[in-house]
């Protein structure tokens, strides 16, 4: 594979993780228990909202093809959506929506944290532009995680059950491929296994002071690199593209 097809595809990768999630948590829009939480999630979308949009210009510009950031966004097919399998799944209740922001939060938070030292200069600035969202998202997420689990027994059970339900797509968010081995040897990219010591560093400390036990999976659930993923996304796509797909070409 070219070199430009390689950055493209990974470059997609980090486009389609932030668009997938900022469409989940958009879904809380005039639905938060609280109205600052409503703000806040509705504000953690557009975070994600627009680094999905800036990854998207640079993918496009790698493509040398005409097409711009919505063609990517919202005219592909779900297998060419290359999110992790976990920013997919339904928001259930709030403290499955906190948990399922920790989890990734924090994995965004080590991989642009690693990124600011890309030999792709593009990426090392859109890393440092996302790292300082990315960090409020880790912050908010975590602290209502340790509310919910030193709160009352149902809150607790509550994330307990989230992590039961989500843990088992934490592989998937560090899977890599051939393009990952890649973009690690010319320093454009960084080995995801070092983001997951760091990354299980803060799980551990964090679920420790929740007095929660990480859950032991076997239902461990891959693919979303290679473009396989679960039933949810079809019916996110569904929702998002609907507009772009009913009226073709339609401009704000």
């Amino acid at each position: 594979m070219e070199p430009n097809k390689v950055l493209y595809q990974f470059v997609l990768r980090l486009a389609d993780h932030n668009m997938i999630m900022a469409q989940r948590m958009a879904e809380w829009c005039s639905r938060g228990p609280i109205l600052e939480e409503d703000l806040a999630l509705t504000n953690i979308s557009l975070d994600l909202l627009g680094q999905a949009e800036l990854f998207y210009d640079y993918a496009v510009e790698l493509s040398g093809v005409n097409q711009c950031a919505d063609d990517l966004a919202f005219l592909r097919s779900e297998r060419a959506y290359l999110n992790c399998l976990l920013v997919e799944q339904p928001n259930g209740d709030y403290a499955n929506t906190m948990v399922k922001l920790l989890l990734f939060s924090c994995f965004e938070k080590h991989l642009y944290t690693s990124l600011l030292n890309s030999t792709d200069h593009r990426i090392a600035d859109l890393a440092a532009k996302g790292i300082k969202e990315v960090r409020y998202h880790y912050r908010h997420s975590s602290d209502w995680v340790v509310r919910l689990s030193l709160g009352t027994e149902e809150s607790k059970q509550r994330i307990k059950n989230a992590m039961v339900e989500l843990w088992r797509f934490v592989d998937d968010m560090f899977d890599m491929n051939e393009i990952d081995r890649n973009l690690i040897s010319s320093g454009i990219s960084v080995d995801l296994n070092t983001c997951y010591t760091a990354w299980k560093s803060d799980m551990d400390q964090i679920f420790n002071e929740c007095k929660i036990e990480i859950p032991h999976v076997d239902n461990i659930v891959k693919g979303g690199i290679h473009g396989i993923h679960t039933e949810h996304l079809g019916h996110i796509l569904c929702e998002m593209q609907f507009l772009q797909r009913a009226h073709p070409g339609a401009k704000w």
